[in-house]
């Protein structure tokens, strides 16, 4: 045992064991067993990324700032292969991006790989995509450019053809206990009970049968996606293993996938579980002492103010980041509505809860659009929740009278009115709708309606997350329709490949792509220069005289930033909680407040004191 990892481990010990036999009481050899594989990838972490480790003990807090902007790809949409990606990052160091989101390139089967969140192997890139030699060469790459690199690492299930759950299909006891199998639906059926459905429509149920091995198996998502079970210490202990593996590759962000689930127990929802909390903070542990440089993100898609839980305690904190799900549906919403009431209330919340949460803000993912709003503050305003979001659905995919939008549902469930949605931040915006009809003023006001929800996503507190096409303003790829691997999955409509040839257009302040890049590009350089964009800021919303209108007003590191923000495609008149001499972020140019703006249709506006 090194000096280092021994002073990492000395510090932790007695929290890791006590938190590790409280899963899993009188088993000292399983824990004695995660204790070795500490110590091993402790000695095969490289020298650079060892120096990485204690540049950033020093700097615990390197993801809080007002530097950082993410941009989120598939591999092969984006470049074709890792290498590929490599080449691309001077396309990524333009844009102003220093946080890299990989989507999953771990190896998949064609066919049944979910995007690629049913893992065949947790050791290997998927082959069309490159190798873990390849990965290495890219994170290198990142790290000499100032480039974060997160990846996904999918915990709660592995594909049906990962080595583990061939052995349990054949009948290997000792891997038929790395999941859930049941002769008959006696337990199944006291589990549905309880538990809810991931996908009612396109994969009802949560088990699945398997003829050839006489059982059921758990399955929480699609059949070819078998939930681990973490009651068994070998799996914990195997899935940390494979963590700390990748990290070895110079990942410096875990994305814990659908990390709500990994814990079952009869007679509950199976969600959010106490034991959940406990494995996320021995994967905080285990990361403090073999890989203190690598943070945690959790995959967790609730309210903001639910969220609390998975950044854990002051003296026992799990995640480092979790994504902010909630405001992004509800900023599509205001989109929908031109009402900002309950976005200026979800701002409320999301400023009250503790400087330390840092949350993940974004517009659009590679995931659908779920409308988990707060629908008990919308029955205020007369919205009940079935018919809103039937209002929602039909808008953004054009099926509403004069809706600019076009997207399509995702798991559409008639007996619920329900349904998700999908569609590129573009053709949600309208940019497809006017491009389609040569219509350059609803163009202009489409990229008008663009521009503004970037300045209220890069006005955010936390991390802004851009997907890659929206920054030059990629519309949805109908081509999946033709594909048979993907055409049952509408999700694909805003995962097709990247369009380096528009991308080629954006220094051309005549086109759509020039008009977004450069303006993106702007708003990104005014965030980097201004400390009052920091995490640590106080942040409140106020009332700008219109329901259309968001005000937020920002203060920190000696400045205060008032911000107005017009989801309406009229003129307004703002009211101002401020007066006195002013700088236009925006412009440049210093001027007086009487404590009032005019804004234009989906206009904004920045102004520091």
């Amino acid at each position: 045992m090194t000096k280092e990892f021994g002073r990492r481990f000395e510090a932790r010990r007695e929290e890791l064991e006590a938190l590790y036999l409280s899963l899993y009481p009188e088993r000292r050899e399983a824990l004695e067993a995660l204790l070795q594989s500490l110590q091993k990838r402790y000695r095969a972490r490289g020298a650079a990324l060892k120096n990485r480790d204690r540049e950033r003990e020093q700097q615990p807090g390197w993801y809080k700032g007002n530097d950082l902007l993410g941009m989120c790809l598939y591999v092969d949409q984006f470049a074709g292969t890792l290498g590929g990606v490599r080449e691309k990052l001077g396309y990524l160091r333009e844009t102003g991006v220093n946080y890299l989101h990989l989507m999953p390139f771990l190896d998949t089967v064609d066919g049944r790989s979910d995007g690629g969140y049913a893992v065949a192997s947790f050791r290997k890139v998927k082959p069309s995509l490159g190798t873990m030699a390849d990965l290495e060469a890219l994170t290198e790459a990142c790290h000499s450019e100032g480039v974060s690199v997160c990846m996904d690492f999918v915990m709660n299930h592995t594909s049906e053809d990962h080595v583990w759950a061939k052995k349990a299909r054949a009948g290997d006891p000792e891997y038929r206990e790395y999941y859930s199998f049941y002769p008959d639906r006696t337990v199944p059926d006291e589990y549905e009970k309880h538990v809810p459905q991931v996908f009612p429509v396109t994969a009802p149920g949560n088990f699945t049968w398997l003829e050839d091995a006489q059982s059921y198996v758990l399955t929480s998502f699609y059949p070819y996606q078998w939930d681990l079970n973490y009651a068994n210490p070998a799996v914990l202990n195997a899935m940390t293993d494979n963590m700390l593996f990748l990290a070895n590759k110079g990942i410096d962000v875990i994305r814990i996938d659908a990390v709500p689930y990994i814990w079952k127990k009869l007679g509950t929802d199976c969600r959010n579980l106490p034991e959940v909390h406990s494995i996320v903070r021995l994967l905080r542990l285990a990361c403090e002492i073999v890989c203190p440089s690598v943070v945690l993100l959790g995959e967790v898609v609730m309210a903001p103010e639910k969220l609390a839980p998975y950044f854990g305690e002051v003296t026992r904190p799990e995640c480092h980041m979790l994504y902010n799900a909630t405001t992004m549906c509800t900023t599509w919403h205001t989109v929908a509505t031109r009402d900002a009431r309950l976005l200026r209330h979800q701002a409320d919340i999301v400023a009250s809860l503790p400087k330390d949460y840092i949350f993940l803000n974004y517009l659009r993912c590679h995931d659908d659009i779920g409308w988990g709003l707060d629908y008990p503050y919308l029955r205020c305003f007369g919205q009940d929740e079935v018919p809103h979001k039937a209002y929602l659905n039909a808008f953004f995919t054009g099926e509403f009278p004069g809706s600019f939008a076009r997207g399509e549902r995702y798991n559409d469930d008639p007996r619920l009115g329900d349904a998700r949605l999908c569609g590129t931040t573009a053709s949600l915006l309208g940019i497809e709708s006017a491009e389609q009809a040569h219509d350059g003023a609803a163009l202009s006001l489409a990229i008008e309606r663009d521009l503004m929800l970037h300045a209220w996503l890069l006005s955010q507190s936390g991390v802004p997350i851009l997907y890659a096409g929206d920054e030059i303003g990629q519309l949805n790829d109908y081509a999946y329709h033709d594909d048979p691997k993907k055409c049952e999955d509408s999700r694909y409509l805003h995962r097709g490949p990247f369009r380096w040839e528009e991308s080629e257009r954006r220094h051309d302040p005549a086109t759509r792509e020039g008009r977004l890049f450069e303006g993106i590009e702007q708003l990104v350089a005014i965030r980097r220069a201004h400390p009052v964009f920091s995490a640590d800021a106080e942040v409140r919303s106020f009332w700008a005289g219109d329901d259309a209108l968001l005000g937020i007003l920002r203060r920190g590191g000696g400045e205060e930033l008032t911000m107005v923000f017009n989801f309406s495609e009229d003129w307004k008149h703002a009211r101002l909680p401020v007066t006195g001499r002013h700088k236009n972020l925006l412009r440049g140019d210093e001027l007086d407040l009487d404590g009032t703006w005019n804004l234009p249709p989906y206009g904004f506006v920045w102004l520091l004191r």
